[in-house]
């Protein structure tokens, strides 16, 4: 029975891994239930995964995807979250969490993202990048900036033009009387 139990816990993580993008791994010690659960609603509403796994499950769920790298940040009591769509936005959310938690015993081992493995200073880094949907903006607005400058720059030789005409109407009407 215990083998089809962590045959199914395997199969499990496979799924989950080929939902995801990424994966930031920390050390969970010291976090309570409530922690935990009120880490991962935060995540939850970002896309995202908090798990603790077995160091050996997740290795054998990873498969050929496993490099020394990666299997060098899986020692030790490790959870997971799994990253299922951006990467910057539940990155912020852990290490925010892990600062706020006030508990040294609990800390970020490293990053997973596209077949690359991070250490704790670049994922931090990476939390500091901007959000895909302030990335989207910036570029919305900088592609709206010169189609406004130039919308006003007509209205203005338009509103020139339209002033001009009425100065030399109102000039032929003066002659006139």
């Amino acid at each position: 029975m215990p083998n089809q139990k962590k045959d199914l816990q395997i199969g499990e993580l496979r799924d989950i891994l080929a939902e995801t993008k990424g994966a930031v791994l920390t050390e969970y010690r010291g976090l309570t239930v409530a922690d935990m659960t009120k880490l991962r609603r935060k995540l939850l509403d970002q896309n995202a995964e908090y798990h603790i796994v077995k160091n050996t499950l997740f290795k054998r769920a990873l498969g050929d995807a496993l490099n020394p790298e990666l299997e060098e940040l899986l020692k030790g009591p490790t959870a997971i979250v799994f990253l299922k769509s951006e990467i910057t936005a539940p990155t912020k959310t852990v290490l925010d969490f892990v600062r706020d938690s006030k508990k040294p015993e609990v800390k970020v081992k490293g990053g997973y993202y596209e077949g690359k493995v991070y250490n704790p200073e670049q994922v931090l880094a990476i939390s500091k990048l901007p959000s895909r949907e302030q990335l989207v903006a910036s570029v919305c607005g900088s592609i709206n900036a010169p189609l406004s400058n130039f919308v006003g720059t007509l209205d203005n030789i338009i509103g020139s033009f339209v002033r001009t005409v009425q100065a030399i109407a109102d000039k032929k009407a003066e002659e006139a009387a």
